[in-house]
């Protein structure tokens, strides 16, 4: 079964880790995100990542790895800026859609 969710397509699944980012892609012992192994070998493993970092918990996470980098410059300020907005506008859409 197929969906059409914001511009992209995404297979529905019958397993409940899809889309699911502590589930799909969560911390490891050093601290940084690792793709489980058994997620190597399922044929949905793009569409479910892609599916879990466009969720609140996922676009949180992408704030997150924006906040560690470092911003030289006027120019990597505004688009630090932009790419913020952009996640608080996707964050409020997702939450809009829920009510």
């Amino acid at each position: 079964m197929v969906f059409r969710q914001q511009g992209a397509l995404r297979l529905k699944s019958e397993k409940d880790c899809f889309g699911i980012l502590e589930k799909v892609f969560p911390l490891g012992e050093a601290g940084l995100r690792e793709i489980t192994p058994s997620c190597f070998e399922c044929p949905e493993k793009t569409a479910c990542l892609r599916t879990a970092l466009e969720s609140r918990e996922g676009l949180s996470f992408r704030a997150e790895i924006m906040d560690r980098s470092p911003a030289e410059g006027v120019w990597d300020r505004l688009k630090r800026w932009s790419y913020r907005k952009e996640l608080s506008r996707r964050v409020r859409a997702r939450e809009g859609n829920r009510r």
